[in-house]
């Protein structure tokens, strides 16, 4: 069984989750602080992928970053960057596609802290960014590790959307979630079931670990 599909998932989540960390934590942020209708349009737009057919996502991002047509074309021209078929473009659609699942838990912990953490901390003469990083941050732990754990999941098994901006070429963008649809199309259902296996096993680990260190965190010291 060739193992590279595994390693190109794992490499896949792993790059994505870490982008989304960085854009997400803030964004989240700024997301549970008031509401406009501009925030309520960009809330929407980063929930869309919830409700959306990946293959629809998938498609509309394969004619936005193709190189014949607008982004896409003023990307290759530009600075000979191709997203279509190749392993960026599986991570650009993996970011769109992942990141309700790493701002929703993130921005419904930071709005359920009470204000007085914030005032508190502008009141000793700290800065936004460092309210956000030393006070609000280290009160929402398990649902930061929820957020990453969850993203990192998904990511895993996605199929429509990564399909059909990064097609099914081997080495490059075939990921583990394609080999397993692959190996069921040559009834080699033993190669199928060892993909799906190994991918059952790492999401069940990282569950249990969410599970188990949310327990901690969250129990009373009187227990």
């Amino acid at each position: 069984m060739d193992i590279t599909p595994i390693w190109l998932t794992l490499k896949l989540a792993g790059i994505t989750t870490l982008l989304l960390l960085a854009i997400g934590l803030p964004l989240a942020w700024w997301l549970s602080k008031g509401r406009s209708f501009f925030k309520i349009v960009i809330e929407a737009i980063i929930t869309m992928p919830l409700v959306l057919p990946p293959s629809v996502l998938g498609f509309y991002l394969l004619l936005a970053f193709s190189p014949q047509h607008g982004v896409g074309k003023w990307l290759q021209q530009t600075f000979n960057v191709q997203f279509v078929f190749s392993f960026q473009g599986l991570v650009l659609a993996s970011v769109i596609y992942s990141m309700p699942f790493m701002i929703g838990p993130i921005k419904s912990a930071l709005q359920q802290l009470p204000v007085s953490l914030s005032q508190a901390s502008y009141s000793l003469g700290k800065t936004k960014w460092q309210t956000f990083v030393k006070v609000l941050a280290p009160n929402i732990k398990p649902s930061l590790l929820t957020a990453i754990v969850l993203t990192f999941a998904h990511t895993l098994g996605e199929f429509g959307v990564v399909l059909m901006i990064g097609g099914n070429i081997p080495g490059v963008t075939r990921v583990a979630s394609i080999a397993v649809y692959d190996s069921v199309e040559q009834m080699d259902y033993a190669s199928a079931n060892t993909y799906s296996l190994i991918l059952f096993a790492i999401t069940f680990v990282l569950v249990i670990a969410v599970f188990i260190f949310n327990k901690y965190q969250l129990k009373s010291p009187l227990e």
